[in-house]
């Protein structure tokens, strides 16, 4: 009798450690959207929540974290799609911040990604038509895209220096 084949090696494997940071990382970014009083949704907005996208720059699990606490928040979001198109949005942002090699670049996939998408999204819903959707896009795209840039370059950078700090004090 032939012994059963391991489903994965142990590099493809994935820890309870990894499972349980993901888990966090997504409760920690729904529960920061929902709770916290400042605007979430909208053409103007200031997810705090979002200084977490640049997680995946230090930890590759944080891309499944922050895609299902993204999708959880945005249930709450009066724009039906926002669950779709702005989750979509956040882990495409989450890939290609896992690929950036320098921290001060961290930041920016987040930003341009919830600038070019979500500003598109609120257009639609704002201006359908052809010409108004042009404005209505560059504007929301200015206004998201700048509370992006304020979370992720303010708070996210303060983030990326003290994990490394507060995980070397564990140890």
């Amino acid at each position: 009798m032939h012994s059963p084949k391991p489903v994965s090696t142990l590099k493809e494997s994935v820890s309870t450690r990894q499972i349980a940071k993901a888990g966090l990382i997504a409760a920690l970014y729904a529960v920061l959207t929902v709770f916290v009083p400042v605007p979430q949704y909208g053409g103007i907005q200031f997810r705090v929540a979002e200084a977490m996208t640049v997680l995946p720059f230090l930890f590759p699990e944080a891309i499944f974290g922050l895609t299902v606490g993204c999708f959880i928040a945005n249930l709450f979001s009066p724009f039906l799609l926002d669950c779709v198109i702005g989750t979509s949005a956040t882990l495409l942002a989450a890939l290609w911040t896992s690929r950036v090699k320098n921290p001060l670049l961290a930041p920016m996939p987040p930003v341009v990604c919830n600038a070019v998408i979500i500003g598109a999204e609120i257009a639609w819903f704002a201006a359908q038509d052809g010409e108004n959707f042009l404005r209505a896009w560059l504007f929301n795209g200015f206004t998201v895209g700048f509370g992006e840039l304020l979370a992720c370059y303010v708070l996210g950078l303060l983030l990326l220096r003290a994990l490394p700090r507060l995980t070397a004090r564990q140890k």
